[in-house]
This record gives C-alpha cells, sequence and structure tokens, in this order.
C-alpha cells in the first residue's frame, strides 16, 4: 500500500481499533484455540465432535471453550442432553477464512499452495 492508501480519518479510525485487535490476535494465537475457532468456522459442533476432530481432549478442551465463550467469540445453545458451539462474530468468521486461504490453500490438484 501507498502512503495515500488511508485517508487521515481511516488511519485515526484504524489507530484507534490496533490495541483491540492485537488483543484478538494474541489471544487466538494459542494454537489449540486456533484450531477449534477454524474447526467451528466450519461449521457448528458438539465438544463430542470437536474433540474428534481436533485431538483436543478433556479438561483442556473444556477450559478452551470456557475461554472462547468467555471472551464471546463462541455461542452455544442446548440440543437435548448437548451443547452445540458456533462462531459469534462474522468478523472472525472472516478472519479465519482469509487465513485459511493463505496458509492452507490447496491447488487445482490438492497440493497445498507454498507459502
Amino acid at each position: 500500500m501507498t502512503e495515500s492508501a488511508f485517508s487521515t480519518d481511516a488511519l485515526a479510525a484504524m489507530k484507534e481499533r490496533v490495541p483491540d485487535v492485537a488483543e484478538l490476535l494474541r489471544f487466538m494465537a494459542t494454537p489449540s484455540r486456533l484450531l477449534l475457532l477454524c474447526q467451528l468456522s466450519q461449521g457448528e459442533s458438539t465438544v463430542s465432535g470437536l474433540e474428534a476432530t481436533t485431538g483436543i481432549r478433556q479438561p483442556a478442551l473444556s477450559q478452551q471453550l470456557a475461554d472462547l465463550r468467555q471472551r464471546q467469540l463462541v455461542l452455544t445453545r442446548r440440543e437435548s442432553r448437548s451443547i452445540i458451539y458456533r462462531l459469534a462474530d462474522p468478523k472472525v468468521a472472516a478472519l479465519l477464512s482469509a487465513m485459511h486461504a493463505i496458509f492452507c490453500a490447496e491447488d487445482d490438484h490438492g497440493d497445498r499452495v507454498p507459502e
């Protein structure tokens, strides 16, 4: 980007938001949290489903989900005896989608795109 890419107002707004965004990224940077968020970006899941797909075992899984819930990054709903988790914030979903496209994308042959 060039120096003129952002207006003065946009730059001021960005400077105001940077601490919050940096804190969110620091929180998401924990590998198990990031893995859970990536899995939930694919759709809702139960605790047992998340355990099976991510390999994160109890009690670490419950602790990470509680942390994500406390930070309002995931929402829950009860269905019979199960608790269903989903992403809470469309901005986080968009961020995860961009990260997936950059770091996990495959080409037309199913090969991972080099970084």
